[in-house]
């Protein structure tokens, strides 16, 4: 286990073996990870002309965590946060490029794998769990931590499969966006061709059979992530005609500090518009939402008609928010909630059944706010695994039982060093590293056009907010 002293792993190992004989049916886990997937969704804050049966299918069976939070606006420190159970602030991953498996907070570090497979689990993991894009061929491995795996998809070596391209791109962006790969474009081909389904099909086998041990798996769907590139029946779904964009007032950037204004990719937003790509992009970002909703519903009717129906664990989870325009931004690396808002929703399908002491409230909505963070020790709670001592989030499990609980929480999302946005039940507050703040009140501005701040009256809904910030901000590592 990669270099854990043999004293501290033989005492995680007893620690787990223990646990183990204490539960002779220990549920199976789905963990399904959909990437830039943000709050849109059917179930969520739907967008005019958002089609997510499955997800919003999930949603009402299980738990709906409606006030959930990424840590990290990017797809490689969120991740690490949810795989490691520490924060971004704790860890000093905070950029795509921090490589977790060497990094001194983190390289030693029992993941969420590691302590299912110490449990006694089958863990099985394919697609994009750990930071990966499609840039180059090296990227699809990514960060992978293949250790904690007995079985990875497409290989230990490789974290995804290679997707399908046009012939020629990027087809309706330049080639300065990523290499051209942030581009959009409907494909004549079979959902069979992608690279996810690929995975899925995998996945469908992996649950249409008997394991001989609980099984762990893992599933990454990296739609709706750029390219948005997907079978024309998709786009189909959504008629360039028909798509609807939100309005926003033109004023909404007068009142953010310099410091947020220095987040926005105000080239990005000028060329889509003097281009007359906005609408064709929200229409292909919905088309890969629906693609990817259709890629969960298939995991779900597998698990539904296969051995594992009536003892598995379904977590369905978003790495962070995304942007499209709103606050002239594009993608995430942002603080507004628009980039750290994410789908979460937990079913167990065993609650109810005879034998069983699991009084999860299946088909509720919890309005607390959670954290990704948090997916650790729930599972650790659920799955009865050794609690490995270093975890920074909070178990689940009472708003599983009792989703009107309240809390009185806020949790926190980190984007580069001493930079935090704080979110409880009907605040969000921004502090940047220069000392400048936003602070929005979501009881009536829940699209944060108004940054209250300024306004002495709020002062001590401030002093509130800011004792929640972390008090342990680990510098960037130096590249």
């Amino acid at each position: 286990m990669k270099s854990l002293s043999q004293f501290l792993f033989v005492v995680f190992w007893l620690a787990s073996l223990a646990t183990v004989l204490g539960r002779e049916d220990r549920p199976n886990v789905l963990f399904i990870a959909v990437d830039d997937l943000n709050d849109w969704v059917g179930c969520l804050n739907p967008h005019p002309g958002v089609k997510t049966p499955h997800m919003d299918k999930l949603a009402s069976s299980g738990v709906l965590f409606s006030n959930a939070h990424c840590t990290a606006p990017g797809c490689n420190p969120s991740r690490t946060s949810v795989m490691t159970g520490l924060r971004p602030s704790s860890t000093g991953v905070y950029s795509n490029g921090d490589d977790w498996r060497v990094m001194d907070y983190t390289k030693d570090v029992t993941t969420l794998p590691d302590s299912f497979q110490a449990a006694g689990y089958l863990t099985k993991g394919g697609g994009k769990l750990y930071h990966a894009h499609t840039i180059t061929e090296k990227a699809l491995t990514g960060h992978l931590d293949a250790e904690p795996w007995d079985a990875f998809f497409p290989s230990k070596e490789r974290q995804m499969p290679a997707e399908v391209t046009p012939e020629q791109w990027p087809v309706n962006t330049n080639e300065d966006f990523y290499r051209g790969r942030f581009d959009w474009s409907p494909l004549d081909i079979e959902d069979s061709d992608m690279a996810d389904a690929q995975v899925v099909t995998w996945a469908e086998e992996e649950l249409s059979k008997e394991h001989a041990k609980p099984l762990f798996l893992a599933v990454g769907i990296y739609r709706p992530h750029w390219p948005w590139w997907a079978p024309q029946a998709y786009f189909d779904q959504h008629p360039l005609d028909e798509i609807e964009l939100r309005s926003e007032p033109e004023d909404d950037l007068d009142d953010i500090p310099e410091a947020g204004l220095n987040l926005i990719r105000h080239k990005w937003h000028d060329w889509i518009i003097e281009n007359q790509q906005r609408e064709k992009a929200v229409q292909a970002y919905l088309a890969s939402m629906t693609f990817a909703d259709v890629m969960v519903g298939r995991l779900l009717s597998a698990l539904e008609n296969g051995p594992l129906a009536d003892n598995t664990i379904i977590v369905l989870w978003s790495d962070h928010g995304y942007h499209l325009g709103s606050k002239n931004h594009w993608e995430k690396f942002a603080l507004w909630e628009q980039a750290t808002h994410v789908p979460l929703i937990l079913m167990d399908s065993r609650t109810g059944k005879e034998g069983t002491d699991d009084n999860w409230q299946l088909g509720s909505r919890c309005n607390q706010p959670v954290s990704l963070l948090d997916l650790y020790p729930t599972l650790v709670e659920l799955c009865g695994l050794a609690d490995p001592g270093h975890l920074e989030g909070r178990s689940l499990v009472p708003l599983l039982k009792n989703p009107d609980l309240k809390t009185g929480r806020a949790i926190v999302t980190t984007h580069q060093y001493m930079e935090h946005a704080v979110r409880s039940e009907n605040w969000r507050y921004i502090r940047y590293a220069d000392g400048s703040e936003e602070l929005y009140d979501h009881s009536v501005d829940p699209r944060e056009f108004r940054n209250l701040a300024e306004f002495p009256e709020f002062s001590a809904v401030i002093t509130y907010l800011a004792d929640w910030l972390p008090h342990i901000n680990v510098r960037p590592t130096p590249k």
